[in-house]
């Protein structure tokens, strides 16, 4: 039976667990595997602009031996109001799996629905979970435990919301620091702290949350189909700017994440994108790390 990974929910802790530790075994040989999908094509169906999650996706797929075909809604018949039913089944005729980054997250759950191959969700306005499961994976690499505080400073979004369904799950401590009305979902919330080993708390204050914390984690203010709100929003989310004296209320140890592309000056200063503490270049790079061993996982149980 085929499996999918639409959100980080879709797989169980120890899943989770074991592709973290595989995506290890794929970053200190990046040949592992190399004939996996020989002889097949991945497709990546991008609504979204993208520079990692393409690239991290195309890369990670030659290394295992694949081929990917980058599409977009426009160029497929979708974009003449074919069905999402009726493309899934055909590109599952003709592709191993399929890689989707678009808008609504209702979108990918119906083409995987309906599609007989694995689906992977590579970003929509309501997941990220390939970025969570990498973000979780440098936090490893770089603390050397799960066991710590992390202080995520900025918008509720798509990169919270999986944040959110990883941290708990493999025992680390979120804090999220979000002005009012700009909250995670709620139901999220509550259904990822209902399956996690360390419940999730939100405060209102940037300082408050970042005091004694070993990561600090931030996003852009403005998220893709938002841009009208960059005004209003950076007048709102001023006060959580990761800058120097944020940083400094946090662990001496601390390290500063963001997912990336960073609007620098707004939600993190240079000083700090750029500074000793910051490590989102190891972040950005586990991407393809992490997306190997899930293509991995993936297809190792739907053949």
């Amino acid at each position: 039976m085929k499996r999918d990974f639409l959100t980080v929910s879709d797989f169980a802790t120890e899943e989770i667990l074991a592709i973290l530790d595989r995506a290890v075994s794929f970053k200190r040989n990046p040949h592992l595997r190399a004939d996996m999908l020989a002889g097949s094509s991945v497709g990546l169906l991008f609504d979204k602009s993208s520079t990692r999650t393409r690239v991290s996706f195309e890369v990670g797929i030659d290394q295992l031996g694949g081929h990917s075909i980058f599409l977009t809604s426009g160029e497929l018949q979708l974009g003449r109001g074919e069905s999402i039913r009726d493309t899934s089944r055909v590109l599952s005729r003709y592709l191993k799996a399929m890689v989707i980054r678009t808008y609504a997250h209702e979108a990918v759950e119906e083409f995987a629905r309906h599609a007989r191959i694995p689906v992977v969700n590579a970003l929509t306005d309501q997941h990220h979970p390939c970025q969570a499961l990498a973000d979780i994976l440098t936090i490893q690499e770089k603390k050397q435990t799960l066991s710590c505080r992390i202080a995520y400073v900025g918008d509720g979004n798509n990169v919270t919301h999986s944040l959110v369904q990883a941290a708990g799950r493999v025992g680390a401590e979120l804090v999220l620091a979000c002005p009012p009305g700009h909250l995670p979902d709620q139901s999220i919330l509550r259904a990822a702290n209902a399956e996690s080993r360390v419940p999730v708390s939100v405060l209102e204050h940037a300082e408050e949350a970042v005091r004694g914390a070993d990561v600090i984690y931030t996003d852009t203010w403005v998220s893709m189909g938002k841009e009208g709100e960059a005004e209003e929003r950076a007048l709102v989310f001023r006060p959580y700017q990761v800058n120097r004296h944020l940083v400094s209320l946090a662990a001496p140890s601390c390290i500063v994440m963001h997912c990336l592309p960073a609007h620098r000056g707004h939600e993190i200063t240079d000083e700090v994108l750029d500074g000793s503490r910051s490590v989102v270049l190891d972040q950005a790079e586990n991407r393809l790390h992490v997306q190997k061993a899930i293509l991995e996982f993936l297809m190792d149980r739907s053949s």
